[in-house]
């Protein structure tokens, strides 16, 4: 079926994505989720959104740039959706399809709590294009959730250049965290709330005890 016409949108169990505010501390735990899934002898596939692929790394580009003029919210949401329906079909798909693992950090709820609760977009028109043009989610999303004046603090000593969305003054990251933490309890299946605002290697530990209970529980 044409990607196009994809109507719902189904779970992967082998698709982990992080999510979660600036200063969080994704890097770190994909990192430690990567090796635990290859210590157990798996293909791990690991990518970033927006990006994940040529195409779509371009588009971050275009996306994050702050030289460029300032996109209006439906032109962000829909360069995140091309970009991500191109990753879907290069990267993700291809790689879950072979019996890979795929770890990502960010996918769809990012654009719920970025364009939908940052940038005040209607989510129902974000559920449709996710049907339309994505028909693919997580079995498992660990959400790094911490305060946003504690996040923008660690980003503050690592970003000199920090790009457009980096920018935002606190009340956007405000209500994207907000939007998160909606999702998260909105889906407790799926969803994984881990206090990020604790020591790096903490987060990461419990990070990987999330995957391993996980892996008890799938085929």
């Amino acid at each position: 079926m044409p990607i196009g016409h994809r109507q719902s949108v189904v779970p992967h169990p082998h698709f982990v994505s992080l999510e979660g505010g600036e200063g969080a501390g994704k890097t770190t735990v994909l990192n430690a989720l990567r090796a635990t899934l290859r210590e157990r002898g798996f293909e791990v596939v690991s990518t970033r959104e927006p990006g994940g692929t040529p195409l779509a790394e371009m588009i971050r580009n275009l996306l994050l740039d702050p030289s460029h003029e300032p996109p209006a919210p439906e032109t962000e949401l829909l360069l995140m959706f091309a970009a991500r329906a191109q990753h879907v079909r290069e990267t993700i798909r291809p790689a879950l399809e072979r019996g890979a693992w795929v770890i990502s950090d960010r996918f769809t709820d990012s654009s719920y709590a970025y364009q939908g609760g940052g940038r005040g977009l209607d989510p129902e028109f974000i559920a449709d294009l996710e049907r339309r043009v994505v028909g693919l989610r997580p079995g498992l999303t660990l959400l790094l959730d911490i305060d946003v004046e504690q996040g923008r603090e660690r980003t503050r000593g690592r970003d000199l250049h920090p790009d457009r969305i980096e920018s935002e003054r606190d009340e956007f990251f405000q209500r994207v965290r907000a939007t998160y933490r909606a999702r998260a309890a909105a889906d407790p299946q799926r969803f994984r709330v881990i206090d990020a605002s604790q020591p790096a290697q903490a987060v990461a530990d419990e990070a990987v005890a999330q995957l391993r209970a996980w892996l008890e529980r799938r085929p």
